[in-house]
């Protein structure tokens, strides 16, 4: 992560109303959003039209904005592609949105709710609601979600903290790895006692197939508090961006601020696990796309990576139906061919600087 000197500190700027010394491009992130939201618009059109049954782009302009419920395309777009779309969308959203937040407070540039066991935490979650509570409300497998994603949170940093040396970011990595490893085993381990691997194998692999209106009612709230919240934290963000020493120096609470921070990312990854599935490395991909686009400044980098996340995971859900029609693939193995090598550069970056 970029870092700048408490030298760098213009003149005055010791509280959180002065301007920050960091390093932005406004002029090109608003480029980026708006080009990206032009972009994501034509992609979740295109998403709506493309399946097992394809529809014109005219009728899906037609089931939108006139409705019939007694044609059958108009039903296949407002029933089965409206909701799929848009639940992609916001699922990038919140993937992308809750890796700029960890990559930020933790100053880690290998920081992703899916690398950080997250993801595994709310995948397992949903493994005891399936095994133990089958027909719960989905509103409370939501709130499921949230509970093993924070465990699975406290147990990789309480691994990371107890290595010698202190928390790096290469250890965090590998204690997440070993924790999602875990958390996984036991996840299947449940499917198979309890005979529930078809309901959780949508889960495992991620995608969108499936999505109702429902669903998406369910997770908008939260998703839209937290993407919200994530955006009136970003000045903040950007402090801690800095160092704990420049951003105690703007007047930061530090300890305040992680707690929020960490609660958002928890939000962000829970609902869209429960939705989409654990689907990683959107979260580690897209924030570095946007800052090395925008700058380090999160108030461009979050609403940026919120609608790069969305862009990415709208196209991966189009090529997952494009690829081997009329079967689909999933959308995580898709990411993962471009994660996972962009993941391997990364460590191996940081390695070098250690």
């Amino acid at each position: 992560m970029p870092t700048t000197s408490p030298s760098a500190l213009r003149e005055g700027g010791s509280n959180q109303g002065d301007t920050l010394p960091v390093k932005s491009r406004p002029a090109i992130a608003v480029v980026v959003i708006l080009g990206g939201l032009i972009a994501l618009a034509f992609s979740l059109a295109l998403s709506i039209s493309v399946g097992a049954a394809n529809v014109s782009l005219a009728t899906v302009w037609e089931a939108v904005f006139n409705y019939n419920p007694e044609l059958q395309e108009h039903l296949i777009v407002h029933e089965l592609r409206m909701p799929r779309a848009l639940a992609g969308a916001l699922t990038g959203a919140c993937f992308a949105v809750a890796g700029a937040l960890m990559q930020g407070m933790t100053r880690n540039p290998l920081a992703d709710s899916g690398l950080l066991g997250l993801n595994s935490g709310a995948a397992l979650a949903l493994a005891l609601c399936f095994a133990f509570a089958p027909g719960m409300p989905f509103m409370l497998i939501i709130v499921w979600c949230f509970v093993g994603a924070g465990v699975a949170s406290g147990i990789v940093y309480g691994i990371g903290s107890l290595s010698r040396g202190g928390l790096t970011p290469v250890r965090l990595v590998l204690a997440g790895a070993a924790v999602s490893a875990l958390f996984t085993a036991l996840s299947e381990g449940i499917a198979i006692y309890y005979r529930i691997g078809q309901e959780l194998a949508f889960w495992y692999a991620g995608g969108l197939a499936g999505t109702k209106w429902l669903q998406l009612d369910a997770i908008l709230p939260w998703t839209a508090a937290a993407l919200a919240g994530a955006m009136m934290m970003s000045r903040s963000i950007t402090m801690l961006s800095l160092g704990e020493e420049v951003a105690s120096g703007l007047g930061l609470n530090i300890g305040r601020t992680r707690v929020l921070a960490l609660i958002l990312v928890l939000v962000l990854a829970g609902t869209a696990v429960s939705a989409v599935g654990a689907v990683a490395f959107v979260g580690l991909l897209i924030p570095h796309v946007a800052r090395y686009m925008v700058g380090v400044d999160y108030r461009y980098i979050i609403p940026a990576s919120a609608v790069l996340g969305a862009l990415l995971i709208v196209l991966a859900d189009i090529a997952s139906r494009m690829i081997a029609p009329p079967f689909e693939s999933p959308i995580g193995a898709l990411i993962a061919l471009i994660g996972v090598p962009f993941f391997l550069y990364l460590a191996r970056r940081e390695r070098r600087e250690l």
